[in-house]
């Protein structure tokens, strides 16, 4: 994946861009997924280095940070000064409880802390439970954090270039089949962004990441692709790229399910396929292949495979994955997808 870094810049969501609507897929910290549509805008970046303004569509997924909080940042410090030197029991409890409290916009001073040599202290011989380490494990748990958040927002364009600072909204509104849904951005662990493409013709490029984009990842498996087909439309998929399968003993596969095992040499082709294999739809696809199904609620993993060239047998939105019935984010490399419209 390839990283495009920027120091600062601020995304709005009220500007005076036009309002797309989105369908969008918002995984909370507490582990629950809200799916529905949203009404979003084009981003407004500011960066170091000028202003850009993104297409909403070029937007896949948003990692939501914690954010750095200068006033907490300043509070934190003398805590974490008290609990790196002092030994008096009352006064480490009381330091202790004041840093919980802060909550996870305390969690960036802490790491900066840990991280800064002059605040390791080899003399200490305190060995109860106020330490900096349990008050970091307290403040995750009653923050819902099972995973190591990033600091900035990580916004993925593409599926493929990434871009990290400061998403400045307050909540995303959302419609969902059961109402209307206003949800806090400190209640947001990741979102999942998917603009249609109205019908035509074009040509489109998409990246599908073996650490997600798989058919058993239950969260984010199938990449919405955002075109949308119409019943009988023409269409061609293509890909190429390796990918290695943790789930599958570290084997190395290719788009058209070519696998090689890690001791291995050579690549094998699946059973029965031949050189040029071109799919039109229909058959039962083999581990590592690149599969498609059109509409989100639909069941079925078609088969792409590195070629295919064929018509939608239904209306609905385009969208693909890794063939594999059991996910695993150690999984390693992508896939480079083209699809191709026709009338």
């Amino acid at each position: 994946m390839k990283k495009i870094l920027v120091p600062f810049f601020v995304l709005s969501l009220s500007g005076l861009f036009a309002q797309k609507q989105a369908d969008v897929s918002l995984e909370l910290l507490d582990g629950n997924i809200i799916k529905g549509t949203a009404m979003v805008n084009d981003i407004d970046l500011v960066t170091a280095y000028g202003k850009l303004v993104i297409p909403v569509s070029k937007i896949n997924h948003i990692e939501v940070g914690i954010g750095r909080d200068n006033a907490v940042a300043e509070k934190a410090k003398g805590h974490l000064k008290i609990l790196a030197t002092s030994n008096n029991e009352d006064t480490r409890k009381s330091s202790y409880t004041d840093l919980v409290k802060l909550g996870i916009k305390a969690i960036p001073a802490i790491n900066d802390f840990f991280n800064d040599p002059k605040n390791i202290s080899e003399e200490s011989t305190y060995t109860g439970e106020y330490t900096i380490d349990n008050a970091l494990t307290e403040i995750k748990a009653s923050g819902n954090m099972s995973h190591e958040a990033p600091i900035e927002d990580i916004i993925t364009m593409d599926n493929n270039y990434t871009m990290g600072g400061s998403y400045n909204f307050i909540k995303m509104d959302v419609k969902t089949e059961y109402g209307n849904l206003s949800v806090p951005k400190e209640k947001i662990k990741s979102i999942d962004v998917s603009v249609a493409i109205e019908p035509g013709k074009g040509d489109f490029s998409f990246k599908l990441l073996a650490s997600k984009n798989i058919t058993g990842n239950t969260s984010g498996g199938w990449l919405k692709t955002g075109v949308m087909l119409k019943a009988g439309q023409r269409f061609t998929i293509t890909a190429n790229g390796e990918v290695t399968l943790a789930s599958l003993s570290n084997s190395k596969y290719k788009p058209d399910g070519s696998s090689k095992a890690e001791s291995a040499t050579e690549f094998t082709k699946p059973y029965g396929s031949s050189e040029d294999d071109t799919y039109s739809g229909g058959g039962y696809p083999t581990y590592g292949q690149v599969v498609y199904k059109i509409g989100d609620t639909s069941t079925e993993n078609l088969k792409a495979g590195a070629k295919f060239n064929g018509t939608a047998k239904t209306s609905g939105m385009l969208l693909i994955s890794i063939y594999e019935t059991v996910y695993n984010a150690n999984n390693k490399g992508a896939y480079n997808v083209k699809v191709s419209l026709g009338k």
